[in-house]
């Protein structure tokens, strides 16, 4: 019985809610047509008032009085007003004019006989008195012909009535629709009005979820698992509060996220309010800032108040770092941010913790966020949510293909090796992309194909199907892009080649050589490592200059990205032999374009500079003479690419070792073959500790012959 009981009352609820809306809409109907009316009253008032007025000469006027037509005439400090007698031609004269003012089809001669009446009003001559010139006859004038005469009287109640009607109860009657009109708009926008600010500025205006209507749980969050653990025991505290308190614990205040953009800050804070099963206040941290100074305070004060309310709940700031900027000397004591930054740092000293309110927080620049709302009892903890590894890649491929159709070749796990470095955001929209093509291209499931190009599209872009290359521009870019190939396989610390094309794309480049790591590498890189792929990038240039004798501007991303990495091996990785350990430059934006800051002086920085022209040159000597040793092998690999135009690793490969490309089972076959399938521990359990022993390089004792240290077969060491 309960359920078919819900419509109907929620239909009744839904009927109470439009009657509620229904005397607003009604009330402002009636004031408007209320101003409508007033105005239209008044302009028939005037019209009437002018409809049966005839304006003459005063020239005109005295000749009438002369003659004997005027009957009476009534004086006004601006005007004449006069009435003629019956059956004169002043009357006859104008006759055409009053019919036409008052609607064709009225013959007034007949319907007025005396030329009285007008529609019910007399029919009124009127000339305007002379100002300059004094008229001292026009009474014995007026006299003689016996004309009556008599001056405008009008009362003060009158001219008071006239005045209300005519200005004050427009007016009065105007505000009134105004005032009721600015509540109304400001309701229905939800803002509210009154005291807490001009038009509700003041007001938080968050955006408060349920657990139902988020619907975002840990069960849509993957890659993050050490987030997520920190996280549990917040949603451990607000179901079970007394667990902590017999103990004496308190929750942390607030904990804050820290990450680069996509990686699911926002997507983790309301998957915590799911599932605590707690309201969740969500607000930018740009909601705080307005024109008005206090306004920011003032929406720090309500959400706080609003939050107390409904607690237990959890409170998410995102972008805390628009209101959170570290305070210095260049802000001004009223300046709207810091009024706002120190109203929200005395709202999280004074509300309690054990009530539940738990505040969350966003941010990617965690190194402008001031210090007194980083420290202990404010933002407890720092919960670093960064780019997912191999397995984090892997379960997020998993969570966004769930209710994708997927065909029985898809490898998600060769996916997640070529997209290192890539973010939650990132997958989410190579997975879309693979769908959308292939809805295109006609099918019902989404191929390991599909899934490997929407790749390629998010890091090269669609293909130009239009561009149109010479033979020579042709065989350029075709050398370029094998001189890359060709130096990144006959390297050791590479990554090995998984394709190679020549097809023009969107993203400006006429071709690119795709290179996939075939295990998951950490941030840690060798020196080797390094110099490795700088000679690789360097490999595009070499072979322009070795076999074409040329330069393109084609090598122009590839210069850029080889010098970042030499500058980096110098500035902060300590790997110059000029500089040594000494560091000349600290991070700015670890989680935007992870961009440096110079620490260094001038003549420094230009020592630098020779440093890292030292390392692009030994690089490129070296791509150099890998392109010479290699030029053969080169040539058949750009004839067979310049007829398919893309081409494998493996086919790269086999036209090496001198086999047919043809034969290449695996399409999408790299240069190297490493582990295709097995179990991907999750992140934070996939780090082992080796049980072997290092043996470390032999010293200059040990190459004159002396004997080397006993290791743990010799015998126990002095440490031992």
């Amino acid at each position: 019985m309960a359920g078919p009981n819900k419509p109907s009352n929620q239909n009744n609820h839904n009927r109470q809610n439009d009657n509620k809306k229904k005397p607003s809409l009604s009330f402002l109907s009636i004031v408007i047509w209320a101003l409508l009316l007033v105005v239209l009253l008044n302009t028939c008032m005037s019209s009437m008032r002018t409809s049966s007025r005839v304006t003459v000469a005063y020239t005109e006027f005295r000749e009438w009085v002369a003659e004997g037509y005027v009957e009476e005439v009534q004086t006004s400090s601006n005007a004449y007003y006069f009435t003629v007698k019956d059956g004169t031609p002043p009357l006859t004269q104008y006759a055409q004019e009053l019919e036409n003012r008052v609607g064709g089809g009225v013959n007034l001669m007949d319907l007025f006989a005396g030329g009285r009446e007008l529609s019910g009003q007399s029919v009124v001559f009127q000339c305007a008195p002379l100002t300059t010139v004094s008229d001292d006859g026009l009474m014995d004038l007026l006299v003689e012909n016996e004309v009556k005469v008599s001056e405008e009287l009008v009362t003060n109640e009158q001219y008071m009535m006239s005045a209300v009607v005519s200005y004050v109860l427009p007016t009065l009657i105007l505000v009134v629709a105004m005032v009721f009109l600015y509540r109304y708009m400001f309701k229905k926008m939800g803002a509210g009005g009154g005291i807490g600010g001009i038009g509700g500025v003041g007001k938080a205006n968050a955006k408060v979820y349920m657990e139902k209507q988020t619907g975002v749980t840990f069960r849509d969050v993957a890659g993050q698992d050490e987030a997520k653990e920190s996280l549990t025991e917040i949603i451990d505290f607000l179901h079970n509060p007394q667990k902590y308190t017999e103990i004496g614990a308190k929750l942390p205040k607030g904990a804050l996220l820290v990450g680069p953009p996509g990686t699911g800050k926002t997507l983790l804070a309301k998957a915590v309010a799911g599932e605590a099963n707690v309201p969740f206040f969500s607000i930018s941290g740009s909601d705080f800032v307005e024109m008005f100074v206090g306004v920011g305070a003032s929406r720090v004060r309500d959400l706080f108040k609003e939050a107390s309310k409904v607690a237990p709940c959890i409170v998410f700031i995102d972008e805390i770092d628009t209101i959170g900027k570290s305070r210095d000397n260049r802000m001004g004591g009223n300046d709207e941010r810091e009024q706002t930054l120190n109203q929200l740092l005395a709202e999280m000293d004074g509300f309690d913790a054990t009530k539940g309110v738990i505040l969350l927080a966003a941010t990617n620049r965690p190194e402008v966020l001031d210090q007194a709302l980083l420290r202990p009892g404010r933002f407890d903890r720092r919960i670093i949510i960064d780019r997912p590894n191999l397995a984090g890649r892997l379960a997020t491929l998993q969570v966004h293909t769930r209710n994708i159709k997927l065909a029985e070749d898809v490898n998600l796990r060769k996916v997640a090796l070529a997209t290192a470095g890539c973010v939650g955001a990132d997958l989410a929209n190579l997975v879309n992309e693979a769908a959308l093509r292939a809805v295109r291209r006609g099918r019902r499931l989404v191929t390991q194909e599909d899934l490997l190009a929407a790749f390629e599209l998010v890091i090269a872009g669609t293909e130009k199907k239009g561009s149109v290359l010479t033979e020579l521009e042709k065989k350029l870019v075709a050398y370029h892009e094998v001189g890359h190939a060709m130096v990144a396989y006959k390297q050791k610390n590479t990554e090995p080649v998984q394709k190679i094309t020549i097809v023009p794309h969107t993203q400006g480049s006429l071709g690119y050589t795709l290179l996939m790591p075939e295990e998951d590498k950490t941030e840690l890189r060798t020196k080797d490592e390094l110099m490795a792929k700088i000679t690789v990038s360097m490999g595009g240039r070499a072979a322009e200059e070795v076999v074409m004798n040329t330069m393109t501007n084609g090598a122009s991303q590839d210069i850029q990205d080889a010098t970042n990495i030499a500058r980096n091996m110098v500035a902060m990785f300590g790997m110059s032999e000029q500089f040594g350990m000494m560091a000349l430059a600290s991070r700015r934006n670890q989680y935007l374009d992870g961009g440096y800051g110079m620490d260094c002086a001038q003549d420094t920085a230009a020592q630098m500079d020779k440093a890292v022209k030292d390392i692009l040159d030994q690089c490129y000597r070296q791509a150099v003479e890998i392109i010479r040793a290699n030029r053969e092998d080169m040539d058949k690999v750009v004839a067979y690419l310049l007829e398919k135009e893309t081409i494998t690793g493996a086919e790269m490969v086999a036209i090496i070792e001198g086999r047919d490309p043809a034969l290449v089972e695996d399409p999408y076959a790299s240069t190297q073959s490493g582990p295709q399938g097995g179990d991907i521990e999750p992140p934070a359990r996939s780090i082992h500790i080796t049980s072997q022993p290092v043996v470390p390089p032999p010293g200059p004792s040990e190459e004159a012959g002396s004997p080397p240290p006993a290791g743990p077969e010799d015998g126990p060491t002095p440490a031992e």
